[in-house]
């Protein structure tokens, strides 16, 4: 199987909308996610499928039945299997030349370098409630110049924001440093999508429930994260195409059919986002 696999014939298709010189080289790019489940495994899947040949991915955790209604690679097959040697398999499924760092771990002070080492791009799959390790990680790749992106599924949207050398620093627009955790949320929450689309169809707030670190979940945010999550990462990794960072943020919400710019000069510190912090803490009860 692996003689017959040509990358040229596979990832053909994807010229036109790029150049040969640009398929080449993303094919030499590497892309590091820590966090193999809701969006993360999709990230994976689609930019492979883009023709980025290099991943480096993390995640400690193995599938279980209340993954099937989101997570890629969750299956009857796959329960009780480590997430990222399932999803790196599917790699190898669809480029048998796929270079896959495995960090079944997950990522941690002791080898967060390592993790990053190489890495041209990070995209963040981490659990929504990881706030500790996402500060560390998103600090890493300021002081090493390493863009990094998250792309988070909110109800059936998808909330991006950028942080590329040069734009506003993760901490300085979310303001987490300090803040118990049930804070962290609420200003993560925030900042992803201060338009807050998703909001509006919330059917049963009981189910959001930030002192255990649980909340309801779609397949449909899932994979308009992954899509949107491509389109930056060409666009970094390419340096085509213009890349609008922290503070400003996107998100697209496919149930209302809306798509809102927001743009916030001092992150959470804006008198808007204040505002709707304020708001999120009084309608989930904090």
């Amino acid at each position: 199987m692996e003689d017959k696999f040509d990358y040229h014939l596979a990832f053909s298709r994807n010229l036109g909308w790029v150049t040969s010189e640009e398929q080449s080289l993303l094919r030499g790019k590497r892309v590091a996610i820590a966090g193999m489940g809701g969006v993360g495994g999709f990230h994976l899947l689609a930019m492979l499928r883009l023709g980025i040949e290099k991943f480096n991915i993390a995640d400690f955790d193995r599938f279980e039945l209340a993954n099937f209604n989101r997570q890629a690679g969750a299956t009857v097959s796959t329960i009780g299997e480590q997430k990222v040697e399932v999803l790196a398999n599917l790699a190898r499924g669809i480029n048998t030349e796929a270079d896959v760092r495995q960090f079944p771990e997950g990522i941690n002070e002791d080898n967060l370098s390592e993790f990053l080492t190489g890495a041209d791009l990070y995209v963040d799959g981490l659990d929504f409630f990881a706030f500790r390790l996402r500060e560390r990680v998103f600090d890493y790749c300021a002081r090493k110049g390493i863009p990094a992106i998250t792309v988070a599924p909110l109800g059936m949207s998808a909330a991006l924001i950028s942080f590329v050398p040069g734009s506003m620093s993760f901490e300085d627009y979310f303001q987490l440093a300090g803040q118990s955790d049930a804070e962290k949320a609420v200003r993560f929450l925030v900042g992803l999508a201060p338009g807050m689309l998703h909001r509006t169809y919330l059917m049963d707030r009981k189910r959001v429930d930030l002192s255990t670190g649980k909340g309801p979940s779609t397949v449909i945010a899932c994979h308009l994260c992954a899509g949107i999550a491509c389109a930056e990462a060409l666009k970094v990794l390419l340096q085509r195409g213009k890349v609008l960072a922290a503070p400003h943020a996107f998100q697209f919400d496919a149930f209302r059919n809306k798509l809102i710019h927001t743009w916030r000069p001092g992150g959470n510190r804006h008198p808007i986002n204040r505002l709707a912090v304020r708001l999120a803490k009084r309608q989930l009860g904090i």
